[in-house]
């Protein structure tokens, strides 16, 4: 049983070249087809009893604020017709400029939506058009300051660094900027080149460059200073708030607790059981209205796996894994269990052993990657 829902809206105006999600461009003309068959996969959901009372609701993709207002009005009274929502519930959805404006806004908040979170990634317009981005810096800020005025408070920001041609002073420029709007949250993302995407032939190619490790580490040294100075609270990897305004629904995914996803590629993971949902949307569709089961992968974790995996995952707070709570779930004493291989990784300052947790260190975080990799 979970409490928290993600639905995967896949559609996008324009594909970014960095972007390996499960998006898709030019599918306009299947959109309203699509949130029909959400609804029914939600109801199946629902009846099914997988879910008790939500507490998080996460509308990602993808661009969900790309659906009209009538698509959206639909999507959300579903939702509310299959599920029963728990007094306070966080229902996030995120936004990219340029596909906001003050009507769905509107339906948004009547909806009950009470996060909301922009992709806006640099506000400098050469490098927005250097990874694909349709939006420009002065458009993303009349979006966030419009979704301000318009009565939301939770606003989040999303910001990448190591982008091509980006050096310090840029990256120092689009954060003062985020800080500027004094919004409760902020997620920084080192951009992570991924594989078969147009962003990766580029850089083959010897068309675009990342910056060097060195100018990362100054990038790094730059966020540090400026979300500490703006009251900024690092309470994860890449992600800063002020206090009581951390995100609810991805702490669900970093303590690997149990979530439902719906839609298109969406993944659940249920009691140590992790499945996935067909990924093309037309042919989700057709599953759903065949009345087939669109689930298209499924994979049960041993107790290993998911004890290493909730570990990982934990890590990337900055309050760590509790040791109490593996001790419960699992019945296991991190110490006994990882041996040899944690004391080396403690003796290298790059982790830190207490009775309540185990936690990077801050030079842990720097080298996360290669800590993660010798505990998973």
């Amino acid at each position: 049983m979970a409490t928290s829902l993600y639905i995967h809206i896949p559609f996008c105006a324009v594909k970014c070249n960095y972007c390996s999600f499960n998006s898709y461009s030019g599918l306009e003309s299947l959109q309203e087809r699509y949130v029909d068959a959400l609804a029914i996969e939600m109801a199946i959901v629902a009846e099914a009893g997988h879910l008790r009372p939500l507490e998080t609701v996460f509308l990602g993709g993808g661009t969900p604020s790309l659906l009209s207002c009538e698509l959206l009005e639909r999507l959300f009274n579903s939702l509310r017709s299959c599920f029963e929502l728990r007094r306070g519930a966080e229902i996030s959805i995120e936004i990219n400029p340029g596909t906001v404006d003050r009507k769905k806004l509107a339906v948004m908040q009547r909806a009950g939506v009470n996060r909301l979170s922009f992709g806006v990634q640099s506000f400098n317009d050469r490098e927005l058009r250097g990874i694909g981005r349709i939006h420009t810096a002065a458009e993303a800020r009349a979006a966030v300051e419009m979704a301000r005025r318009e009565g939301f408070s939770n606003v989040s920001l999303d910001l990448m660094y190591g982008l091509p041609g980006q050096g310090p002073e840029s990256w120092k420029n689009s954060l003062e900027e985020a800080i500027l709007l004094e919004l409760s949250h902020l997620s920084l993302y080192q951009l992570t080149v991924e594989e078969q995407t147009p962003l990766q032939r580029m850089i083959t190619d010897g068309e675009r460059a990342v910056p060097r490790e060195e100018l990362i580490a100054e990038m790094d040294e730059i966020t540090s200073g400026l979300t500490g100075s703006a009251g900024l609270r690092r309470y994860e990897i890449s992600n800063y708030s002020q206090a009581g305004s951390e995100c609810r629904h991805n702490r669900v995914y970093w303590q690997n607790d149990s979530y439902f996803g719906c839609g298109a590629g969406a993944v659940s993971y249920i009691g140590g059981s992790r499945r996935r949902n067909e990924n093309i949307p037309e042919s989700y569709c057709d599953l759903v209205e065949a009345g087939e089961s669109v689930v298209v992968e499924t994979e049960i974790l041993s107790r290993d796996e998911s004890l290493r995996e909730t570990v990982i995952m934990g890590l990337r707070m900055t309050e760590g894994v509790s040791v109490a709570a593996v001790k419960e779930r699992f019945g296991v004493d991190l110490g006994e269990y990882y041996g040899t291989s944690l004391e080396d990784l403690i003796r290298k300052d790059l982790l830190w052993l207490t009775d309540s947790s185990l936690c990077l260190t801050a030079r842990g975080r720097i080298f996360a990657n290669q800590v993660m990799a010798e505990l998973v």
